[in-house]
């Protein structure tokens, strides 16, 4: 892989490159912008790489998911209030495929992954096609499944792997086959 990677706010500990990376979270990291929360938010642990033009970023997560709001996934990023956020989410005692698109305040969505375990591998994957980024995810493998299409108007961005605990700290997450690449086919229903 020939991107360069770097974090915006370390985490306490991680070993491995952006091919294969574990995680420790630091305490009460998050990324959120004001919404039914009132808070400001920039903490979360992100690897992330320089893109532009039209791309797709996947990766492989697991994590320890057992407190509330414990995440890991992928992140598109411009700036402090305008990205995107998707990957797993540990929410009313359950594992959820959360996405949180950023344009200055944050919006939330989540996908109940009923029967899902940590033990699961979650692909996640977000493409950029012009000026609107499509985000799915995959269970062990199995046919990717559309959980967002949303608008993301700038051609220059970070994209990488993302992890947060707003609850706690010392949330493990992996993260395996990181790729940024080519942009998958524009047909959403192929």
């Amino acid at each position: 892989m020939g991107n360069i990677f770097k974090w915006l706010n370390e985490p306490a500990a991680f070993s491995g490159t952006a091919t294969q990376l574990s995680l420790v979270t630091r305490e009460n990291t998050d990324f959120w912008q004001q919404t039914f929360y009132g808070f400001q938010r920039d903490s979360g642990h992100a690897y992330l790489t320089p893109v532009s033009g039209d791309f797709t970023a996947s990766v492989i997560v697991r994590g320890e998911y057992q407190q509330l709001y414990d995440q890991a996934g992928l992140m598109l990023r411009i700036d402090q209030r305008h990205w995107i956020k998707t990957g797993v989410e540990y929410t009313d005692g359950l594992m959820h495929f959360s996405v949180v698109v950023t344009n200055g305040t944050s919006d939330w969505s989540v996908i109940p992954l009923h029967g899902s375990s940590t033990a699961d591998a979650i692909g996640v994957r977000l493409t950029r096609h012009g000026d609107a980024v499509r985000v799915q995810f995959s269970i062990n493998g199995a046919a990717w499944q559309l959980a967002r299409l949303a608008p993301f108007l700038s051609d220059q961005a970070s994209v990488g792997i993302m992890a947060c605990s707003p609850e706690r700290g010392g949330f493990e997450a992996t993260f395996k086959n990181l790729m940024v690449g080519p942009a998958i086919s524009r047909n959403l229903h192929g």
